[in-house]
């Protein structure tokens, strides 16, 4: 049983963790009755938390948006990441096409160090002193994109925006969001599209302007149970004309290092080997770029053409050096 000021933390934390709570459902994990919990959040209320009374049969609360922004809980690991991100975000690495959010950074970030236990300054200056960021490495994407997406995400809200396709073409979309994903250089939206009635993968820094949020929806079953692998297979060979797979002569670890997710999905099948699935748009380039694997492989599957290329490129170099 708690105590009631760590029963109105616990409360608090719950609160923030999900959009929608029924009162029932509180009650339960707080070990009391739903009286306790009508008494506890009027308790956050008058201490300035905007907790909402959802409608329904079994009523429930929302923590909603004030006129000023309430305290925030965070535990340990979430403190350090944010300190990080913040940091990161105040060097420049996340910048916006619009405009970058450095400056806001260090003003958040200011006010988050001055509160940060002491306990925690060595995790984040380490964090930040082993870490170089390259700025330019990829595209940017404005602060308020990302936030509408994964808001969206968290909500079950559907979304309409503009978008950017490879070749450059303009469509309008609206999609029922499922996560957001980062390569390290990209962030990627996995998404059901109503009006292709599929899933879609979608580059954030394509998206034109701001998501507009609409109704919100049933979620659908995920394209897969892995949608890191699922949005890497999708950037790696889906979106090219040519795909092939090459059983490679090294453990997959090993093999992960060299190849980025957005060049190739690596698959173990032993101890000793894996498999490498991958794509390209020109098939003269595919011999050049498997030399630079470092490891024998043999080619499992692979388009027509690309075995008679592999022999001449094979051929012309033997006579190079013979």
């Amino acid at each position: 049983m708690y105590g009631t000021a760590e029963r109105l933390l616990r409360l608090l934390s719950l609160l923030q963790a999900r959009r929608d709570w029924p009162g029932a459902d509180l009650a339960t994990r707080l070990e009391v009755d739903v009286r306790t919990i009508r008494r506890d959040v009027e308790r956050l209320r008058s201490l300035g938390y905007p907790v909402h009374a959802t409608p329904g049969v079994a009523g429930g609360y929302r923590l909603g948006a004030g006129a000023a922004l309430p305290p925030l809980l965070l535990d340990d690991d979430e403190a350090v990441a944010v300190a990080v991100g913040l940091r990161t975000a105040a060097s420049g690495t996340v910048g916006g096409m619009v405009g970058g959010i450095e400056e806001t950074s260090v003003r958040a970030l200011a006010k988050l160090e001055q509160v940060l236990p002491a306990r925690l300054r060595p995790r984040v200056g380490a964090l930040q002193a082993a870490t170089v960021a390259l700025p330019g490495a990829g595209p940017t994407v404005d602060a308020e994109v990302l936030t509408v997406l994964a808001t969206a995400c968290r909500d079950q809200e559907r979304l309409r925006f503009g978008y950017a396709g490879s070749s450059g073409a303009a469509t309008d979309r609206s999609v029922e969001p499922l996560r957001l994903v980062c390569t390290g250089r990209r962030w990627y939206l996995v998404a059901f599209d109503l009006d292709r009635a599929a899933w879609r993968t979608f580059r954030a820094d394509r998206i034109d302007g701001v998501p507009v949020p609409g109704f919100r929806f049933t979620p659908r079953e995920p394209p897969a149970a892995d949608l890191a692998e699922y949005v890497a297979r999708q950037i790696s060979t889906e979106v090219y004309p040519h795909r092939l797979v090459l059983r490679v002569a090294a453990p997959a670890t090993a093999l992960a290092h060299r190849i980025p997710p957005t060049a190739g999905v690596v698959e173990e099948v032993d101890e000793h080997s894996c498999l490498l699935r991958t794509g390209a748009s020109n098939l003269d380039a595919v011999p050049y770029y498997l030399a630079q694997l470092g490891y024998d492989f043999v080619v499992e599957e692979a388009p027509p053409g690309l075995v008679e290329r592999l022999r001449e490129v094979a051929e012309r170099f033997a006579r190079a050096v013979g």
